[in-house]
């Protein structure tokens, strides 16, 4: 009876001292994740993105939204019972939680954009004006990405950029003032694997532009430089920011992306996406 109970008082320390163990790593391991994280802009200067509207009207900006979600219902493999916005962002949240491998987000979410065109028109566009005008179509592609994604960024604004060679791009970017769709996302996993790469390798792939996105997650403005290509810097800060503090995963895509096939093959997720 006496080696029971020396038994049983045993462990219930040990259980305790682990438990206090498990809370006080559990609690630093917060801390530290709460300390990386970016916070992003504040929620009380968030604009009423409804009221934004497109420079060729809210008729129009429908129009883009629903063949948009079709496309990306196509691509994703999924229906949405949300309406307007809302069914953008769960088509992408459902796409980002399907698969682990990022490349194959990246694939599907730059099929969907290639969807939108006739299918002759990308590769018709980089014979005809990419490869021998190269800065008319920049500009070209900056006043149509402001016409044609307002609805979907945000208020943007045309602006001067610095395009390859350092030579000046005189209204080849476009300044996403806040983006909507990382607001209402709030991760950045799916802006880099959803977004970002994916619209470059569209335009530098298909349409024969180079394009540079810079999305900041402190204010979340976001550049878009066309006539510029991405370079190894740019790319590694994007994959490598810290998780937004209001991330809905708590950075759980991170960890999720970076897996391959093989679970073997785990990489790090410290500087990963």
């Amino acid at each position: 009876m006496r080696v029971k109970l020396v038994h049983y008082l045993c462990t219930v320390i040990l259980c305790g001292a682990s438990n206090g163990f498990l809370v006080a790593h559990t609690s630093r391991l917060n801390n530290r994740i709460e300390l990386s994280a970016i916070r992003g802009p504040p929620m009380e200067t968030k604009p009423d993105y409804d009221a934004i509207v497109g420079p060729l009207g809210r008729a129009v900006d429908n129009l883009f939204l629903d063949l948009f979600r079709q496309k990306l219902e196509e691509n994703v493999g999924f229906q949405t019972n949300e309406t307007g916005y809302a069914a953008i962002i769960d088509l992408t949240s459902k796409l980002n939680a399907r698969y682990s491998d990022r490349e194959e987000i990246r694939r599907r979410a730059q099929k969907t954009l290639s969807d939108l065109f006739p299918s002759w028109l990308p590769g018709s566009y980089a014979i005809l004006f990419s490869k021998p005008f190269p800065r008319f179509s920049a500009r070209m592609n900056a006043w149509a990405t402001w016409w044609a994604g307002t609805w979907l960024m945000g208020e943007c604004e045309i602006n001067d950029i610095t395009a390859d060679g350092r030579e000046p791009g005189p209204a080849q970017g476009l300044l996403v003032k806040r983006c909507r769709f990382l607001e209402e996302a709030g991760c950045a996993s799916v802006c880099v694997n959803s977004c970002k790469i994916p619209t470059q390798n569209f335009f530098l792939q298909e349409m024969g532009l180079p394009l540079t996105m810079e999305p900041n997650y402190e204010t979340f403005e976001c550049q878009f430089s066309f006539g510029k290509t991405p370079t190894p810097e740019t790319e590694l800060d994007a994959v490598g920011t810290p998780c937004l503090m209001r991330c809905p995963t708590a950075g759980a895509l991170r960890e999720f992306h970076s897996r391959s096939l093989n679970d073997s093959e785990t990489t790090s997720q410290c500087h990963l996406m």
